[in-house]
């Protein structure tokens, strides 16, 4: 496993020295690659590690986010802080299969109608995009919760049965943005984490979302227990 990064604007910050010793010459073996916050206006040079999982590249000036078409192997996605006003087409998107987590907020998306591109990526769980923009739209939670299918998290807020079942009005506890579907799965990035560290994160901001919505979801609540109960009916008539 390597992290780093090969772009000559790069190798010039004092945070290069960190990645020095992991350096190699096939790129295509990078499996992390973390510059937060360097001024970095270009991600061309990542075109070439098609093997990267974890991308953190927020805080910085970037505006084109097509060079990772070849990352297809990515999980985590981190672009947040950055100057993108518009994301690629669904084509791009729906070649992220392994695609779980992506920060977007503080950008300059202003389109919803862009935006909803997201919809083709078929592993996507978890978005940020608040202080963009089309954050301020009206109905923007609406229309990202019933365009991307596989989302289970949008901003701060694990989703609500109540955003997908139309005209469904459910009890305080299971209604949209209650207290127990806070969630911030995209806290400060922690100096000096490792690969692993960042796959640890990733497995556990999985998981506690999976576990508020098993605890907050009436749809799920009532499967589990219909599960349950068909399971002792058969139970009993086996005579066990």
């Amino acid at each position: 496993m390597f992290h780093g990064t090969i772009t000559e604007e790069l190798t010039n910050h004092e945070e290069w020295s960190h990645y020095n010793e992991n350096m190699i010459q096939d790129h295509k073996d990078f499996v992390f690659v973390k510059f937060s916050g360097l001024h970095l206006k270009s991600m061309e040079n990542l075109q070439s590690c098609i093997s990267l999982r974890v991308c953190i590249f927020s805080n910085n000036f970037i505006t084109d986010i097509r060079p990772l078409k070849s990352c297809i192997k990515l999980v985590k996605l981190d672009l947040h802080g950055n100057q993108i006003k518009s994301l690629p087409d669904t084509k791009f998107w729906s070649g992220l299969k392994n695609l779980k987590l992506l920060y977007l907020h503080d950008n300059g998306f202003a389109k919803l109608k862009n935006v909803c591109v997201l919809s083709a990526c078929p592993s996507l769980l978890a978005l940020t995009m608040f202080d963009c923009p089309v954050s301020l739209k009206k109905g923007y939670r609406h229309v990202l919760v019933n365009s991307i299918w596989p989302l289970k998290a949008l901003d701060h807020h694990v989703i609500s049965d109540e955003e997908i079942i139309q005209n469904w009005h459910l009890p305080e506890r299971f209604r949209t943005y209650n207290c127990r579907l806070f969630f911030n799965f995209c806290p400060a990035l922690k100096k000096g984490s490792t690969y692993e560290d960042e796959i640890n994160n990733i497995k556990y901001v999985i998981s506690k979302i999976n576990e508020i919505m098993a605890h907050n979801s009436p749809v799920l609540i009532v499967q589990r227990w219909i599960r349950g109960f068909l399971v002792r009916k058969h139970l009993r008539s086996e005579g066990v």
